[in-house]
């Protein structure tokens, strides 16, 4: 592969800016596009495998990317017109890397402690969303996200963008609700659904032992499978006008419940 590449029509960076673009290319060559040198690293951190590095030499040095990669990855020297189009923000450091993706089984997940905190999403739309959920989670340093029926893909670039890096640095799985439902019984975690129906205030609940925390989309709330395994439907009041606040808001002050008392000891 050329070690320098100036045309936007060079038939692999034709392929990189499908991987941008299209989920079914990302899923089909099992490859992603990261840009930035705070998530390039927080990926390293989170052992993901680079494949290659491309820099923009205006922008950032051949020094400090290879000190960044620990010059273990193939980069590739781009021009300001290859950078452009592949980069997805306009304010970015001038470096982009294609990474492997992981699989996020369930039954992947290795759990740390006996009494885990787990995040549930069910069937986030907006790559926003799962990036603020993602930044949540790791804020609360909780043991596990996982997200229900997923509608959209884990590595769009939306996600990576507003996850900023958080998508790895996160222990993350994804599933059918059903399969969900059937991990968290076999591993005996508590099941707390943010719900309007048959709900009890999110205070009220002990959450010091196994925990999952559920959310679902603001327009549908969470479907009847989950509120019929529901160990206790949990609600935050609202003093306003509207009955529903944006998920990763909820989730936020449903999860730092949980750290504030897992905190009193």
């Amino acid at each position: 592969m050329n070690k320098e590449i100036t045309s936007i029509q060079n038939p692999y960076i034709k392929q990189l800016f499908q991987l941008k673009e299209k989920s079914r290319e990302r899923k089909k060559s099992g490859l992603f596009l990261i840009e930035g040198e705070r998530e390039i690293s927080l990926a390293i951190k989170g052992h993901y495998e680079l494949d290659t590095i491309l820099y923009y030499p205006e922008l950032i040095s051949e020094a400090k990317v290879s000190a960044l990669t620990k010059q273990q990855t193939n980069s590739i020297e781009i021009s300001k017109e290859v950078y452009q189009k592949l980069a997805h923000r306009d304010t970015t450091e001038g470096i982009i890397a294609i990474a492997k993706s992981k699989s996020h089984e369930l039954q992947s997940i290795k759990f740390k402690t006996k009494n885990p905190l787990v995040l549930v999403a069910e069937a986030p739309e907006k790559p926003g969303n799962i990036g603020a959920l993602l930044r949540t989670a790791d804020a609360a340093n909780v043991d596990a996200v996982i997200i229900a029926n997923p509608k959209t893909d884990l590595y769009n670039p939306n996600s990576i963008r507003s996850s900023v890096g958080c998508i790895f640095t996160n222990t993350i799985a994804t599933g059918s609700t059903a399969e969900i439902i059937a991990f968290l019984k076999q591993h005996n975690i508590s099941i707390y659904c943010a719900a309007l129906q048959a709900s009890k205030l999110y205070t009220a609940q002990n959450y010091k032992q196994a925990s999952a925390i559920v959310v679902g989309t603001e327009a549908t709330g969470l479907s009847d499978e989950w509120l019929q395994n529901s160990t206790q439907n949990i609600i935050i009041p609202m003093q306003g006008e509207i009955d529903s606040m944006n998920v990763s808001v909820a989730a936020g002050i449903l999860v730092f419940e949980a750290v504030r008392q897992r905190s009193i000891h």
